[in-house]
């Protein structure tokens, strides 16, 4: 298998490009997806965000309430961090495992991390960034999610520069374009991605 990671700032269209890697035969593990999983009703770490946060975090529906629990801790960067101590070795390991499955294919494996260049961590062949410009992003996150811009800007300052994400940056990709204009540069990378070396180790600190 090949190991790549894929990360970008909020807005920037990464889970479009994840989405066409996907297409193109990549198998795409999702640390959003992952966050989501670890924090149900019946995992450990659900408890523990409600212990820490109160029960305002909980929904009608008694799954996390996100958006409240987003509007926590992209206010507070001690709640951030404790949120992050709760999930991340739950994430961690949900990513091993399915790693581990991986392991000895011939497979694309795409890591969509939101936070790659944060956390330092990950072992892979090479970088995806997708970049766009900060104003746009937030254009499309006021006109597609309903954001409110100020609390897109506060999320912003809790990731990465965009200049951090692209001194680490392997690949680039710019979304500032058109669909058709994005996927011939995710074509690109997926040649790209043909050329690196395969391993059959997993990524790891």
């Amino acid at each position: 298998m090949v190991v790549v990671g894929l990360t970008g700032g909020i807005g920037s269209g990464k889970s479009t490009v994840s989405r066409m890697l996907a297409d193109l035969g990549a198998v795409v593990i999702d640390a959003d997806q992952l966050a989501r999983e670890v924090v149900e009703p019946h995992e450990p770490a659900f408890a523990r965000v409600v212990e820490r946060f109160g029960p305002g975090v909980v929904g009608p529906d008694g799954r996390l309430d996100r958006p409240a629990l987003g509007a926590i801790v992209f206010r507070d960067p001690e709640a951030r961090a404790d949120l992050e101590a709760i999930t991340h070795p739950a994430i961690g390991v949900r990513m091993a495992e399915r790693m581990a499955a991986e392991a000895g294919t011939d497979h694309v494996v795409v890591l969509d991390v939101p936070l790659l260049v944060e956390s330092g961590r990950m072992n892979t062949a090479g970088v995806i960034v997708v970049d766009c410009p900060e104003e746009l992003a937030i254009e499309r996150l006021e006109r597609d999610r309903g954001m409110d811009a100020d609390e897109i800007r506060r999320r912003m300052a809790a990731q990465a520069t965009r200049q951090e994400r692209l001194d680490r940056a392997d690949f680039v990709i710019v979304n500032n374009g058109s669909r058709e204009r994005l996927r011939e540069q995710v074509e690109a990378a997926w040649a790209w991605i043909g050329r690196l070396p395969r391993t059959g180790r997993s990524p790891g600190a």
